[in-house]
């Protein structure tokens, strides 16, 4: 009897998938009577829901008609003048690789994940951004797409184009490793310093499986960790700033957008 897990049994990475987004989205088209159409170029994930809510509440946010899934609405919002889609609660890897796939056969062509993420290495005092430029795979999603590794990167034309949007944000964001998990309240102790001992940031739940969807299907995704909490071992964690951390958060999502739009930019390398 086979005693290994299945997670790296029976991967197939260069053969394509029997059950396809375009497929899905398809069908939800037909029984939901929604129009064709495309989502807005650049978009959001947002797992905490703070931005949605925000922008919900402000009025400045409505749900997109183009937009056929079954689970979620997308938001189309504009600033500084670029239209940004965006979906709340999107949270751990699987959630946000299927939403993901489906965002870029949409009309998506550059994701940014916002995600609340607990402090390894405490370089300030929360909360702060971390560009995630490496993962530590430490969930099932990834080994779906990749190879097993114990890291999945940041594309370098990726970070190269991070660099030029994020070098006038104040405050300055960190840059470095994250933990990506499946199961937040199993970090342990000898787990967190472990982490900490490799030089990881920050532990969240879906930039591993986002890197590998991005690298495996080359498409631009760029994660960043909002560190928030020291989880949770001290009363008073988890306060985010201004608006519930949205203030910030749609400052940088701006800044790297701009960006990307004024920037020729466009993945070549071999993502292999």
């Amino acid at each position: 009897m086979p005693t290994e897990s299945p997670l790296f049994e029976n991967k197939h990475f260069a053969q394509p998938a029997v059950f396809q987004p375009d497929n899905l989205m398809r069908e939800t088209r037909r029984q939901k009577g929604l129009p064709r159409g495309k989502i807005p170029q650049v978009c959001i994930l947002d797992p905490d829901g703070d931005m949605v809510a925000h922008l919900a509440r402000t009025k400045l946010a409505e749900p997109d008609p183009a937009w056929a899934c079954y689970h979620t609405t997308l938001y189309r919002f504009e600033r500084a003048g670029t239209t940004f889609g965006i979906i709340g609660c999107a949270v751990g890897g699987p959630f946000a690789v299927l939403l993901a796939e489906q965002m870029f056969v949409s009309g998506c062509e550059l994701l940014i994940s916002v995600t609340s993420a607990g402090q390894i290495t405490p370089t300030r005092t929360p909360p702060y951004f971390v560009l995630i430029e490496r993962a530590l795979r430490d969930e099932g999603t990834s080994h779906h797409y990749l190879p097993p590794a114990r890291y999945v990167s940041l594309l370098p034309t990726l970070r190269e184009h991070c660099e030029m949007g994020l070098r006038d944000l104040n405050p300055a964001v960190e840059r470095g490793a994250a933990w990506t998990t499946d199961a937040p309240y199993r970090e342990t102790a000898e787990a967190i310093e472990a982490a900490r001992a490799e030089g990881v940031l920050a532990v969240e739940m879906e930039a591993a499986s986002l890197y590998a969807f991005a690298r495996a299907k080359q498409k631009p995704v760029i994660c960043f960790a909002h560190i928030t909490n020291r989880m949770g071992v001290e009363e008073g964690d988890f306060e985010k700033g201004e608006a519930d951390g949205t203030a910030a958060s749609l400052r940088l999502v701006e800044a790297v957008a701009q960006s990307w739009k004024h920037t020729s930019f466009a993945v070549t390398e071999d993502l292999r």
